[in-house]
């Protein structure tokens, strides 16, 4: 079979996988389709962790007519016994006779087994197809289980001059309709949405996702990073109109006895500390191992300055609305103590850029 026959079949195995996008974390997104004699027998996606795997969903739906065909996997099939059986034995049992996946499974656990396992019992193997596009879907995942660390999005509502809010802390709504409820389809694909405690104070905010119902997704968790543990009882975050998860990190700065209140409303986390301030690596890596693979950080500009200079931040997704508000005092995306050269300054790479409303979308990674 020709390549373009095979990018074919794998373009669809991977718009299949994006149908779950947001859901399956930690896991990876995968998309499945089962061909024989150039017909597809077979289609599925893996929908959420612990959920059937994308391969056992097409080659179920395959059946029997299965054997002697292909099977295209956007990622490795997995040879190591998870919260599912290993997949590789699923398709030794359905008698397939060639697996094409796009990329190498970067999981320890498998890395490699999958494929070799494939080989040493008669299937022909074929890899690389499409890689590229398969490795950008899974970049929250290929982070989490390679640096044990989760991935991390900014995203910013800021006016032409590049502020977040007025002098008086006035902030709703700087971005048009359309623009928020981008804002809450990205919160839709997150595990976590994390603001710092000024935030809180000053807005109030909810952080709940309007879309999660839709999705059939749990609301992303309320992470609130309060180094001297300021927060009050009665504020939105802890209401039961949003009754996701809400975790506190805090310092060992912050009063015990706030503390011990904290946690019989929330999951308090003291984390390490740098400059009297929450260590945003340890915390991050405490999250990743409670399971939390992309965090979307909302704010405010002293977590944004600390995760940009950390390094910690993947993607930066900028809303600019065209409103100018001015005034010196006025507070911007990114505070902290800035540089001191231009050459210093930290630069996005891979742009994109869209309209949605009156509202430019600029995303890019820090370079």
């Amino acid at each position: 079979m020709g390549k373009s026959r095979h990018e074919k079949f794998m373009r669809l195995a991977l718009r299949l996988a994006q149908k779950a996008k947001g859901r399956t974390n930690p896991n990876p997104l995968v998309g499945a389709v089962v061909v024989k004699n150039g017909r597809i027998l077979g289609r599925g996606y893996h929908k959420a962790a612990g959920l059937a795997h994308a391969e056992v969903v097409a080659l179920d739906k395959a059946g029997k007519a299965a054997r002697g065909g292909s099977l295209y996997v956007t990622l490795e099939p997995c040879r190591h016994f998870g919260r599912t059986a290993p997949c590789v034995d699923k398709i030794l049992a359905c008698g397939i006779k060639e697996v094409v996946f796009a990329m190498d499974d970067p999981n320890p656990l498998n890395n490699g087994g999958g494929s070799q396992f494939l080989r040493r019992h008669g299937i022909r193997v074929l890899s690389g197809i499409l890689e590229e596009e398969a490795r950008k879907i899974n970049r929250v995942f290929i982070k989490y289980i390679t640096k044990q660390l989760p991935f991390v999005t900014v995203k910013v509502a800021q006016s032409v001059d590049g502020k977040i809010a007025t002098s008086s802390g006035d902030s709703r709504w700087i971005t048009s309709q359309s623009g928020r409820e981008l804002g809450h389809k990205l919160r839709s694909q997150a595990d976590a949405v994390l603001v710092g405690v000024n935030t809180v104070l000053k807005d109030n905010p909810l952080l709940s996702c309007r879309y999660c119902g839709r999705l059939q997704k749990r609301q992303p968790k309320k992470i609130i990073v309060d180094s001297k543990l300021r927060l009050l009882p009665k504020l939105k975050i802890f209401s039961p109109r949003s009754p996701a998860p809400v975790i506190i990190a805090t310092t060992r700065f912050a009063p015990q006895e706030k503390i011990s209140y904290f946690r019989r409303k929330a999951q308090v986390i003291v984390a390490k500390d740098k400059e009297k301030r929450v260590d945003l690596r340890d915390l991050f890596r405490e999250l990743a191992r409670q399971g939390i693979a992309h965090i979307l950080i909302e704010g405010g500009g002293e977590i944004i300055a600390s995760a940009l200079k950390m390094r910690l931040v993947d993607r930066m997704i900028v809303f600019v609305s065209p409103k100018i508000i001015g005034g010196s005092e006025a507070p911007t995306a990114v505070e902290g103590k800035g540089i001191e050269r231009i050459r210093q300054a930290a630069r996005l790479k891979d742009m994109k850029f869209k309209r949605v409303g009156p509202e430019l979308i600029i995303e890019g990674e820090p370079a």
